[in-house]
């Protein structure tokens, strides 16, 4: 039965609501007034509190502790924050939502793959829901990519079905509803669907040079398995960065321009979304070693581009970020300091963490080297690097618990000591690219200690530092490598897959000529045929040429070389030029054809190569403003109007001219120079002779690297000792 009335006054208050008291009686089980701000019991409790004088290290609270939840028809208490409530609801839901969808999944999944489809409720084209049981499963596409054409749109309003062995054909009318379904999962919806990057990641993995080597692959994949709004699932910026740079391997909305350039418009609003992604990085700290590794990824995609004001700004930032993540100290952490200095970073967690810390130091350090390499000042000095080199790439991918590598740049002999189990193509790429980095550092601060350029009859082998830089480049760094990849320039045939390219082997062999044209240049004299640095850029023009003709006598894409090349293709050209200007000033119109046909074929690699990356274009426009004057000088009658055959070193050769017989045709002979012999570099297991020539002449090194060109006309295939083992007459 009911209660009686109480007989109290009529100013007695009525009984409280639920959740109408505070959360301080509440937890504590206290009557509560409930009056605001502040209820009297906790009013009383704070007032005995602050009666007693504060422990030592501690302070009272200047207010009481009293917080009141939203009530409809009160005011709510000021330390309530509605938005953060709002948020903490939406989570609340959001994890019984995805507990629930988890309990629906059937106990006998094949796969994460598999998994990930059925908690997003998406059906992928393509692809069948086929039963556990069922012996036929449709591939599912990003398995096979050379089958699934991203820029076919059409599948995405067709869905294939396939229940109990019954297909059935259903027509996706509501594009609207799936994108409910991704909102609903909490699938990002500024990325592409599920399906579609899954195979620009698996792109990006298979055909990017640059950006994989700072992720663990094997975690990678796997964390793409997990929910989206699981703490694991790979960052957004780190995969809007993926899809810009896979985009150049498998376009979508992709639009020519009238320069020859390419507009890829998929790509470019993936970029924008990464940089919004590192401005709140900026502002805010948050999420700031995934950014900076979203970093990383878009610059390469920008030097790709070509876009060097934005190589530039990023080069500079991610160096300049990792400082306070301390990824430049041994281990990627620093324990001392205070607390200004302090690493912004906690410890490595295990070992796949501080591998891949070295790994994103490293590349924002290669990537600096790059940028600087028309003569600007790096963003960190190499002095103050201190993390060891990385681990091999096949011990990072299968997390072998291996020492750290006892290698940084301050180890003695760095560049020319390889320890086998400390070793791979991609360890002798990042020490090539820094032996490139003291070149630029050398040439950089020798301008800014003079006034004046340096005059081209100095002997450069007087300066402070010169010489051994000179023998590092030239000599030290290539007779030191592994035998393993002293005498393979990365290009293997393989009889079941054809052949194949290792991308940073290639460019092993391939850096150190351009960095000693970089050290020479300043210094080239064609009319001092005995100087040696005319020798040094002639001979490392020459080389760089002929590792473009072993590599185009195979059928493997240039286009998947490092970005990188095109700057050494470009050094080679400019050499090229000078000496091109040389022949046109003694009238010598059968060397100069020669030379015209080797700059042509410099420039059709990076025009081959600006079909996907538009840095090959803008390198190749860099050079025709060079050529001008050997353009508007020459006897020749279309010298940039060459035709080009299918291999530049076909017996149809570029430098014939279609009006004249093949027979007739001047078909580049050797230019045949009388040097002194200290002067003259052969190539081991070389054979071919050359015959005297009564015309002033070129140092022999021009020599000897044609003599590999002429060799690749020939039956036998090219031998790689040929232009990468130089005889030790050559040295000074």
């Amino acid at each position: 039965m009911p209660k009686a009335t109480s007989a109290s006054g009529s100013g007695a208050r009525s009984a409280l609501r639920r959740n109408q008291a505070c959360r301080s009686c509440r937890k504590r089980k206290l009557k509560c007034d409930a009056a605001r701000p502040h209820c009297g019991t906790c009013v009383k409790h704070w007032q005995s509190l602050i009666s007693v004088p504060a422990p030592v290290g501690y302070a009272h609270p200047v207010e009481p502790q009293c917080v009141y939840d939203p009530v409809d028809g009160l005011t709510l208490s000021p330390e309530t924050d509605p938005i953060e409530k709002i948020r903490l609801l939406e989570e609340e839901v959001s994890k019984l939502r995805i507990q629930l969808q988890e309990q629906n999944i059937p106990a006998h999944s094949p796969g994460p793959s598999m998994s990930r489809r059925h908690i997003y409720g998406l059906c992928r084209p393509g692809s069948t829901a086929t039963s556990p049981g069922s012996d036929s499963q449709m591939p599912v596409p990003g398995n096979k990519l050379f089958a699934y054409n991203p820029g076919d749109v059409s599948g995405l309003h067709h869905l294939n079905f396939r229940q109990d062995g019954l297909a059935m054909n259903m027509q996706c009318t509501a594009v609207a509803d799936v994108h409910s379904e991704l909102i609903h999962t909490g699938w990002n919806t500024d990325l592409p669907e599920p399906h579609v990057l899954d195979h620009y990641i698996e792109t990006f993995f298979r055909c990017d040079p640059c950006g994989p080597r700072i992720l663990h692959r094997p975690s990678f994949f796997a964390a793409m398995c997990l929910h989206p709004r699981d703490p694991a699932f790979p960052h957004s910026a780190i995969l809007h960065a993926i899809c810009a740079s896979a985009s150049r391997w498998s376009s979508r909305n992709v639009a020519m321009q009238p320069d020859g350039s390419r507009k890829d418009e998929f790509a470019e609003y993936h970029a924008s979304k990464t940089r919004k992604y590192i401005d709140r990085t900026m502002a805010t700290g948050a999420d700031i070693f995934q950014v900076v590794q979203a970093c990383i990824i878009l610059s390469w995609y920008f030097y790709q581009e070509g876009g060097w004001v934005e190589a530039w700004v990023f080069a500079g930032f991610q160096t300049r970020v990792a400082i306070p993540l301390r990824l430049n100290y041994p281990g990627t952490f620093c324990a001392h300091g205070g607390a200004l200095t302090a690493g912004y970073l906690p410890p490595p967690r295990d070992f796949r963490d501080l591998e891949t810390r070295r790994r994103t130091w490293w590349m924002s350090i290669v990537f600096d080297r790059i940028v600087a390499a028309g003569g600007w000042t790096h963003s960190i000095d190499e002095r103050d690097i201190g993390t060891e080199l990385p681990l091999r790439g096949e011990d990072f991918d299968a997390e072998h618990l291996i020492p750290n590598n006892p290698q940084d740049m301050s180890t003695e002999d760095f560049f020319i000591t390889h320890l086998p189990k400390y070793t791979d193509s991609f360890l002798l790429f990042i020490k090539a690219i820094m032996m490139f980095g003291r070149v630029t550092d050398y040439n950089v601060r020798s301008k800014l200690r003079t006034s004046t350029l340096p005059k081209k009859y100095q002997d450069p082998f007087a300066l402070p530092g010169f010489k051994e830089l000179d023998s590092l480049v030239h000599r030290s760094f290539l007779e030191n490598l592994p035998h393993s990849h002293r005498f393979n320039i990365g290009v293997t045939d393989v009889l079941a897959n054809g052949p194949l390219v290792d991308t940073d082997l290639y460019m092993v062999h391939v850096i150190p000529y351009a960095a000693s044209i970089t050290l020479h240049n300043l210094y080239l004299d064609l009319n001092d045929v005995h100087r040696l640095s005319t020798t040094r850029c002639i001979e490392a023009a020459q080389a760089i040429l002929s590792a473009y003709y072993m590599l185009s006598a195979t059928s493997l894409d240039t286009t998947r070389l490092h970005p990188f090349i095109t700057i050494c293709w470009y050094l080679a050209a400019v050499v090229q030029v000078q000496v091109c200007k040389h022949f046109i000033e003694m009238g010598d119109r059968v060397r100069e054809a020669q030379v015209w046909g080797e700059i042509n074929v410099l420039r059709q690699a990076m025009l081959n190569y600006g079909s996907r990356s538009p840095i090959g274009t803008r390198q190749e426009g860099l050079l025709r403003g060079l050529m001008k004057e050997a353009v508007r000088l020459s006897s020749q009658k279309q010298p940039l109007e060459v035709g080009l055959p299918l291999y530049p070193f076909s017996h149809a050769t570029l430098f014939a001219d279609p009006t004249l017989p093949y027979c007739d045709a001047p078909v580049a002979p050797l230019p045949n120079p009388s040097i002194p012999e200290h002067h003259e570099a052969t190539f081991y297991e070389s054979t071919v002779g050359v015959e005297a020539a009564d015309q002033l002449p070129l140092p022999s090194i021009y020599v000897g690297t044609s003599m590999v060109a002429g060799n690749l006309q020939g039956d036998a295939p090219p031998r790689s000792s040929d232009f990468l083992a130089w005889d030790n007459n050559s040295g000074r």
